[in-house]
Parts: structure tokens; C-alpha cells; sequence
């Protein structure tokens, strides 16, 4: 059966992502149109791409995560220089590595521009910081001028998956001028407002895997601090747009992967850490589906 698939954000958790692609792929139901913000943004071009949920898991394995952080001076590395490097490069990391390394993959399906893409088969959102404005690349790049048939699938998941400070953002040059693009996830998290609006009929059935706890069982943010409360601020930031769009609806469609004890940025993980985020992603899967119908 074909379906429509939304992906999270979340870092390096995204991983959970893989386990759960996995489940569904096995259950035999296959997507057609996906989306997803942040590593629910890269996910989701594989997926368009044709790459099987093994196929994704090879590439984790065959890849050291921690090489995708690029800094343009290898002075920079230095501790007491990587806060002078955000103020100047705003961002700890170039992401050019990660651009490059997701290119090198697509190539592989054939698919370099969203024209060798299935037409609405893959969105994925990002955010426009110079604009103040959310953007689903790639149908919002006409806004800016630029054909979207023609933009590198690549670019457009580098500019989804840009988190603040960690990767410098991406320069959107247009007839407007310069945009600064960043993570999606400053946004919108969740889309899964892209396939699952009120009022509609719905095409095929719709699948959402979240990087989180339920919204009505997530824990209350600890405050206690400026850092807890940057944290809790950053948080409600990404989720609270979400959060009020699927409190309207019924939970029923969406995978719920809480993961705890890893961090977003936590790239140096070992091979152990890696397979059991993506076995878990897989097992929280395999339980949702033997109830959803």
C-alpha cells in the first residue's frame, strides 16, 4: 500500500528515523510522498532518492558521523577560538562536508536537482531568518526567483538541516539579495501540516515519525538555570507550532520515538550507540503498526 511519510528533526537521534523507515518498509507499505525537517529532511531524500531502509543503514555504517563538521581553519578547533568563530562565522561548523557527502549519495540514484525527482514527491521545510518567513523547498524558491526545478536536492536539505550556531547558515542569494537560511526545525519540526490538513481529503493514508514523546506524556522542562532556560526556550520554539497543530488532531498516524540520554549534536557516536538508536526507532515502530490500521 502507498503512503505518505513526515520526519522529524533531531540530530543525530534521527537515526531512530532509519529503524523506523525499516518497520514500515517491511510491513509493505511503501511511500510515495514524504517530508521532513532538519535529519527527518535528509531521511526523506534518500527515501525519494529510491534508497531501501537497508541501503540507509549501510551508509551510517560505512560513515565516521563526526567527519561531516567542517571548519574552514583548523585554528579555529582551538576551544577558546570556537566562540569567536560562532560570533564571526555564526556557525561552529562550515557544513559543506554534509552537503557534499549527501550529494555523493544522491548521485548514486541519479538525482542531483528536484527535477529528477517524482513532482511533490519530497518537501522539506527550512527557515529564513533575514526574511522572518518558513519555507517548503522547493516550491518556495519561486518566491526568491530561482527555478526550482533546477536547485540541488542537496542544498535544499543542507539548508533544512542547519542548526543554529552549530552550522553556519546558508547563504540564499536572489534578486531580493541575501537570505540567511537555517534549520527547519526553528519553525516547524513536524510538518505534518503539509499532508494532513483539516478539511481535506486525504489522498492516502499518512504516516508521521516524531523524535519525541507524546505531547500529552512529554516531562516539564526542569528551569532552574539560564542555560535550562535557554534549553526550554529553544524547545517550545521548535515544538510549539506542532504541538498545536496535532493536539487538533488524532494522534492515531504518528510514530512517537522518545529518545533520552543523546544529544542532538552527540556525532561521536559508537557503532553500539548507533545500532540501538536505530533498533529502537525500529521497535517503537513495529508496536505502532500492529495497531494502526
Amino acid at each position: 500500500m502507498d503512503i505518505d511519510g513526515v520526519f522529524s528533526g533531531g540530530g543525530i537521534k534521527g537515526l531512530a528515523l532509519i529503524g523506523a523507515f525499516e518497520a514500515i518498509e517491511e510491513k509493505g507499505l511503501r511511500f510515495k510522498r514524504v517530508a521532513g525537517t532538519s535529519a527527518g529532511a535528509i531521511l526523506a531524500a534518500f527515501i525519494a532518492s529510491g534508497y531501501k531502509s537497508k541501503e540507509v543503514i549501510e551508509l551510517m555504517d560505512e560513515i565516521n558521523v563526526d567527519t561531516l563538521l567542517d571548519s574552514t581553519n583548523i585554528l579555529w578547533s582551538l576551544p577558546i577560538l570556537k566562540w569567536i568563530r560562532v560570533y564571526w562565522k555564526l556557525g561552529l561548523y562550515k557544513g559543506d562536508a554534509l552537503e557534499k557527502w549527501i550529494e555523493q549519495k544522491l548521485r548514486l540514484k541519479g538525482v542531483y536537482t528536484f527535477a529528477d525527482l517524482p513532482p511533490q514527491s519530497l518537501r522539506v521545510i527550512a527557515s529564513d531568518l533575514s526574511n522572518g518567513r518558513l519555507l517548503v523547498l522547493p516550491d518556495d524558491l519561486e518566491k526568491y526567483g530561482i527555478p526550482k526545478e533546477t536547485f540541488p536536492v542537496a542544498r535544499a536539505i543542507r539548508m533544512s538541516a542547519c542548526l543554529p550556531y552549530f552550522f553556519e547558515p546558508v547563504r540564499l542569494r536572489s534578486l531580493e539579495g541575501t537570505s540567511f537560511i537555517a534549520d527547519g526545525g526553528i519553525l516547524s519540526n513536524f510538518p505534518m501540516w503539509l499532508f494532513d490538513r483539516e478539511n481535506t481529503k486525504l489522498t492516502r493514508p499518512v504516516i508521521g515519525i516524531k523524535l519525541s514523546y507524546k505531547y500529552t506524556e512529554r516531562p516539564k522542562n526542569n528551569i532552574k538555570n539560564a542555560i535550562n532556560l535557554y534549553e526550554a526556550l529553544f524547545q517550545t520554539m521548535k515544538d510549539a507550532h506542532d504541538a498545536r497543530y496535532i493536539a487538533r488532531r488524532h494522534e492515531k498516524n504518528i510514530i512517537f520515538i522518545p529518545n533520552e540520554g543523546v544529544l542532538s549534536t552527540e556525532f561521536e557516536l559508537t557503532d553500539e550507540k548507533k545500532n540501538t538508536l536505530i533498533q529502537f526507532g525500529k521497535t517503537q515502530a513495529e508496536e505502532f503498526l500492529k495497531k494502526w490500521h
